[in-house]
């Protein structure tokens, strides 16, 4: 049995106990958490003993524009904190592979058939996000007594270059960043950026401006309310299906569709974490490349969010409902939907707390420009990042290995690379011994059900999921 509250105290305590370098000013800046938390039950003669421990956590709101991806692969695009948790997990689960390769004893994986390893009896995970997850989750209904952010609106065609709204978790996003920009150190971030807007954009249209504060449903076309509302949600509807109409009250919006998460003024190629969550309730949260080493893909088995507004159907619709209905997959692979619970512990450095606790003379209230990994690793288990980048980086030393984000494609590449040359040759996977296979982008088509999986998912459930940029895959 699964307490909510008991799982968000876990994950708010252990980030409590981190450093305190990335973490938000108190009562001026704002973000959001996630963790993953691994549940050991064991059997003791004649009853059994439940442990919990959080393997991975990562806060942020953040993503980087589509311009500023790397064909490297080493900068980290995404760092919402559901992503970073995540990614942080995997660093986890890699260790945990090369522990069980190498002979050593693991608490998560056993030997399966066909040179494959599988969870241990009794272990699962669950996954905690403070907040509901940006893009389709983040469109509940209001109550009177929910204030709603509203930022300034243009027209649909406009969305394509820059970045016009924001929802209730992630309304505030950094200036346009252009590729001369210097990669900045915390205290530079965040400068000159109002909730919601963009500090580049043009003045908005007098009609389509906000009030500082809302009290109750507010419609940000400046035309009275028409009766009840939803959160609004910055993620952009993706191109080629349903677009959000814009009308005033609960029609602002298309649910149930894909969307883009907005960038620093421009758009990114990361979709929502509402679609990804949903996403790996089909395909698993291990990805591709440890796919050649399971059995079976792993699926959260419970989704824990923190106080924060909510709705139960709407967190159905986004992260369940959407893909319930795939079939024909893989060997290894089913649609397996989480748990949802909902917690009453609200995370001290939410949005609403923040505001809360500001004090006149400190400075506008704004998110927090840097992400925190941590993750039970021995080694660097601590990872802070801003703007796709280590944290505190100088410009002199971008693109060396020093300014690398331990999560970003490349460096958890190598780190698989390093758990095939730890694998004895007679014991690796069948998918793993074709020698042709040199680059990211072989690795990841190589592991076929996990391809096949993610095909059946595309065709009957999300078409409209953009296609990766193979240009970006085929480093090293």
């Amino acid at each position: 049995m699964v307490h909510a509250d008991e799982i968000a105290k876990l994950c708010y305590e252990r980030f409590r106990q981190l450093p305190r370098r990335g973490k938000p000013e108190p009562g001026r800046e704002w973000t959001l958490l996630a963790a993953v938390v691994q549940v050991t039950r064991r059997q003791m003669c004649f009853s059994f003993t439940v442990e919990k421990q959080v393997v991975s956590l990562g806060t942020g709101t953040k993503c980087i524009g589509q311009t500023a991806m790397s064909p490297k692969g080493d900068v980290l695009n995404d760092s919402h904190a559901e992503v970073i948790a995540r990614r942080g997990c995997l660093r986890y689960l890699i260790q945990e592979l090369h522990r069980a390769v190498s002979g050593g004893d693991s608490s998560v994986f056993c030997p399966a058939d066909q040179r494959k390893w599988r969870l241990r009896p009794g272990v699962s995970f669950l996954f905690f996000t403070s907040h509901t997850p940006c893009g389709d989750a983040a469109i509940i209904p209001m109550i009177d007594s929910q204030s709603q952010p509203c930022p300034p609106v243009t027209s649909v065609e406009s969305h394509r270059g820059t970045d016009g709204g924001g929802d209730l978790k992630r309304g505030a996003e950094e200036p346009s960043e252009g590729k001369h920009t210097k990669l900045p150190r915390l205290e530079e971030q965040e400068a000159d950026v109002e909730d919601g807007g963009d500090a580049k954009q043009s003045p908005p249209d007098p009609s389509q401006s906000r009030s500082p504060k809302t009290s109750g449903p507010c419609d940000c076309t400046g035309l009275p309310p028409q009766g009840p509302d939803v959160h609004r949600t910055g993620a952009k509807c993706v191109s080629g299906g349903p677009a959000d109409s814009l009308r005033p009250g609960a029609g602002y919006h298309s649910t149930g569709v894909l969307r883009v998460k907005p960038g620093r003024g421009e758009p990114t190629r990361s979709l929502s974490c509402s679609d990804k969550l949903a996403r790996w309730g089909v395909l698993g949260f291990q990805g591709a490349l440890l796919s050649h080493y399971l059995q079976d893909a792993l699926y959260f088995s419970t989704v824990v969010v923190g106080k924060c507004p909510y709705s139960q159907e709407v967190m159905q619709r986004a992260l369940i409902t959407r893909c319930s209905h795939v079939s024909d997959l893989p060997a290894g692979f089913s649609v397996c939907p989480p748990e949802l619970l909902r917690s009453s512990l609200e995370f001290p450095f939410s949005q609403a707390q923040t505001e809360l606790c500001h004090q006149a003379g400190r400075g506008r209230i704004s998110p927090c420009g840097a992400a925190i990994s941590w993750c039970n690793v021995t080694e660097r288990p601590l990872d802070v990042t801003a703007n796709g980048h280590k944290h505190g980086v100088t410009k002199k030393a971008s693109g060396t290995a020093g300014a690398r984000s331990l999560l970003c494609k490349l460096e958890l590449f190598h780190s698989f690379l390093s758990l095939v040359a730890d694998t004895d040759p007679g014991a690796l996977p069948d998918s793993l011994r074709r020698t042709e296979l040199t680059t990211y982008w072989d690795f990841k088509q190589a592991s076929q059900s996990y391809q096949q999986a993610w095909q059946q998912l595309r065709s009957q459930a999300l078409p409209l999921w953009p296609r990766a940029n193979r240009d970006l895959l085929l480093f090293h």
